[in-house]
């Protein structure tokens, strides 16, 4: 368009400028100017593609919400009063992983400890401090409610040994074994 009103304006005086039709048959004998549904579909698929891209592209880069968090406070209930944790101190997963290691093996065999390692990584991340920010469940073996761990000792808020104690009774009590409670958290998403 922008040539053919250049040529418009140097042609010389006397002489017509392209009239609309001529313009049309330019342009296969329609109008230049209307509208051209196989390319406007054509345009709003890629604009939907690249859309659809830069989405996919975002998600990707963005990390998955972690439903464990920590709380300033272990959780009370059922007569347990909510505590300060003990000041100074921090949880301390790699330790807590050794003895739930230690603890495991005096119940079951080697073979069962990838189950249990991957089972309370997903859930708490060995953290006796942990807590599902979604359901309330509370510590290494996320009882919901946490207060059922006091049925392994009166520190359970605290003491990763009473929560694995607990969490190794659970399993031991409902799933047989630590590759019993992995496979039902595999298969619906909880233990």
């Amino acid at each position: 368009m922008a040539y053919t009103a250049v040529q418009n304006a140097n042609a010389p005086k006397g002489t017509n400028p392209l009239t609309i039709g001529e313009l049309a048959t330019m342009f296969g004998g329609g109008d230049p100017f209307a509208p051209d549904p196989a390319a406007d579909t054509a345009k709003a698929k890629a604009a939907q593609m690249l859309k659809k891209r830069a989405l996919a592209a975002s998600r990707d880069d963005r990390r998955k919400l972690d439903p464990v968090v920590i709380p300033t406070q272990a959780p009370g209930g059922d007569g347990f009063q909510p505590i300060p944790f003990p000041p100074g101190t921090t949880p301390d997963p790699g330790s807590n992983k050794a003895l739930g290691k230690q603890m495991m093996l005096a119940r079951w065999g080697e073979d069962q400890w990838g189950c249990l390692e991957k089972l309370w990584d997903k859930e708490s991340h060995w953290n006796e401090r942990a807590m599902n920010r979604y359901s309330g469940a509370y510590g290494i073996p996320q009882a919901l409610p946490g207060t059922k761990m006091a049925s392994a000792g009166s520190d359970w808020q605290t003491n990763p040994a009473t929560q694995i104690k607990w969490g190794l009774g659970y399993i031991a009590g409902r799933y047989k074994t630590p590759c019993g409670a992995w496979a039902h958290s595999q298969s619906v998403g909880w233990y």
